[in-house]
């Protein structure tokens, strides 16, 4: 969440941060009621310095032989007024936090302004898109007709935008995550985490999935549980009410999980395929730094999911979100879109975000500085990558005009040195 204070000192600067997002937000009612809060404080340290300064005579009337009924019925009235003013100071506090859970990150006052992802920045290419002397297929054909993808099964067992993989695709698919992986743990110095797949309303409030987008969450009946929409919530959350060491910074960590999102209001958007499905794996990126490093961890940890898009030789660009682009959480976003041929494309298969200190504040992670300060770290992620995609665009993109499938040659050696997919091969 943002820093009350910050929106106190500049309150014009963060609404025209803020409007970039192409939104209002209810800053000046939480002005408002902050302003109200600090009043019935004061009052209340008042109310508290004249119980104090009441009670301290008691003793001394009494060592006097004094009556002290009047001042007793004073100290109750005092204690009334004090008890009434701090219930109505937490229920201030109360509406001031689920106003500022509702308030997005102020985006980063360097990257474009936009309305949506027609005004993003493209920053670089790796490839040339992928020319065929063929009519390529799409993943979905492809995978169905080696008998490597099925999804009439999927449908059959749990319903629409479900997908399972079989024999040399299952093998394919734990190889793409272990190559993931091994890549991120050995060669970016990330160490390697399996969370829980399930988490708790406090995980996904503190990553800013909730209160905004429960509708796209998964909740599991009869808990306030969740399953999860991205490694994200669970690695960012291990280290929620915490103080870190500083010397300790930076953190990094890698996890492989299942992911699981209702997709709220994506109808008809690339429900075809691996692309846009209920349930996907993925492989995470989650860095915990300090303030002043964050945007130089945000080019190595982009650059580091673009590595495994190297090592499979797929093309991609990498694209900058504009202010109307970019997440809730995030103060500033890369994108990595990969090359489809049967869309004619590129398609987003990683994003990787700066969080500054927003999501530290809503999870309450710290750290103690050199002077012993204690300070918001800043959380960055980053997908490494989307293992449904990764797999589709390798289908699209290694297809051979017999309907058989290379495999990239980093991926083989997780497959015992299998380097092409047919139908014969099943």
């Amino acid at each position: 969440m943002l820093d009350i204070k910050q929106i106190r000192k500049e309150p014009d600067k963060v609404k025209e941060l803020l409007a970039r997002r192409g939104a209002e937000f209810k800053l000046d009612k939480l002005l408002d009621i902050d302003k109200t809060r600090r009043e019935m404080l004061i009052k209340s340290e008042a109310i508290k310095a004249e119980q104090n300064k009441v009670s301290k005579l008691i003793p001394a009337m009494r060592k006097d032989g004094k009556d002290t009924k009047e001042l007793f019925e004073e100290m109750k009235a005092l204690s009334d007024n004090a008890k009434e003013l701090d219930i109505k100071i937490r229920e201030i506090d109360d509406e001031i936090s689920a106003l500022l859970l509702d308030i997005p990150n102020i985006p980063n006052e360097n990257i474009a302004i936009g309305k949506d992802d027609k005004d993003n920045v493209e920053v670089r290419k790796y490839l040339e898109p992928t020319k065929f002397n063929f009519e390529p297929k799409a993943h979905w054909d492809i995978g169905v007709e080696l008998g490597i993808l099925d999804f009439e099964r999927a449908v059959k067992i749990t319903g629409s935008r479900f997908s399972m993989f079989k024999g040399l695709g299952a093998r394919l698919e734990r190889a793409i995550i272990n190559f993931m992986l091994y890549t991120n743990s050995q060669e970016g110095g990330y160490t390697e985490i399996s969370p829980p797949f399930m988490v708790n309303r406090k995980s996904m409030t503190g990553t800013g999935q909730l209160p905004k987008f429960e509708l796209d969450a998964f909740g599991v009946r009869d808990t306030d549980y969740f399953l999860i929409p991205t490694a994200e919530v669970p690695v960012t959350n291990m280290h929620a009410d915490e103080i870190i060491p500083g010397e300790m910074l930076p953190l990094y960590y890698t996890a492989y999980t299942p992911c699981f999102r209702a997709e709220a209001g994506s109808a008809g958007r690339d429900t075809r395929g691996l692309i846009r499905n209920h349930q996907f794996d993925k492989v995470e990126l989650v860095k915990f730094v300090k303030p002043q490093d964050s945007y130089d961890e945000l080019e190595k940890l982009t650059n580091n999911a673009e590595n495994i898009l190297k090592k499979l030789k797929l093309p991609y660009r990498v694209v900058e979100l504009c202010t109307g682009d970019i997440g809730f959480s995030s103060a500033k976003t890369y994108d990595l879109e990969v090359w489809m041929p049967s869309y004619g494309r590129y398609v987003e298969i990683s994003s990787c975000s700066n969080f500054e200190s927003y999501q530290a504040r809503r999870a309450n992670i710290r750290y103690r500085d050199e002077e012993g300060k204690v300070q918001y770290v800043h959380t960055l992620n980053g997908s490494s990558l989307a293992v449904g995609r990764t797999f589709a665009a390798i289908l699209e993109n290694y297809q051979q005009e017999d309907g058989s499938v290379k495999i990239p040659d980093v991926l083989s050696q997780y497959l015992n040195g299998l380097t092409i997919i047919t139908k014969e091969g099943l």
